[in-house]
């Protein structure tokens, strides 16, 4: 039977699918000493690279994730004392989340992962950029249906 266009989209879309689930579940094996989730580091990224307190919505902006996905992730980053939330008056409504030294030394320590070196090590320099552009134009047509 012959492939249509429509057949082999949906094994590139489930192919990409799969690939995100194996890389992110070797990144979250390799982890587990820092305790930190591969969510966590990805905020503790952002955090880590504006180097200064950021609100929710400044979060979920960079992490184009919801305000309350991000809300519940922070609270329990803040129980396990990798961020630290503040107000900027006792009476303020407006929150600001910071890493602690803790979360520093934990994002710092997800950077050298060996799971993203041994798994994209599999590639080129050349597929490596071919990658990164393919990916780009799926995402900007996704970002253009999902708006």
């Amino acid at each position: 039977m012959e492939e249509t266009l429509s057949d082999i989209r949906r094994e590139a879309w489930r192919l990409i699918f799969k690939a995100r689930h194996l890389m992110v579940e070797a990144m979250r094996k390799e982890l587990v000493p820092q305790q930190i989730s591969p969510r966590q580091v990805h905020i503790a990224e952002i955090l880590y690279k504006l180097g200064r307190k950021a609100t929710l919505v400044e979060l979920a902006q960079y992490s184009e994730r919801g305000v309350s996905t991000l809300s519940v992730q922070l609270t329990r980053m803040e129980k396990d004392g990798l961020v630290k939330k503040y107000r900027e008056n006792p009476k303020s409504v407006l929150k600001k989340f910071e890493l602690t030294e803790k979360g520093i030394i934990a994002y710092q320590k997800s950077t050298a992962t060996q799971s993203i070196r041994s798994i994209m090590s599999v590639l080129s320099e050349e597929e490596l950029q071919q990658l990164i552009l393919i990916v780009n134009k799926v995402i900007n047509e996704a970002e253009k249906i999902k708006s």
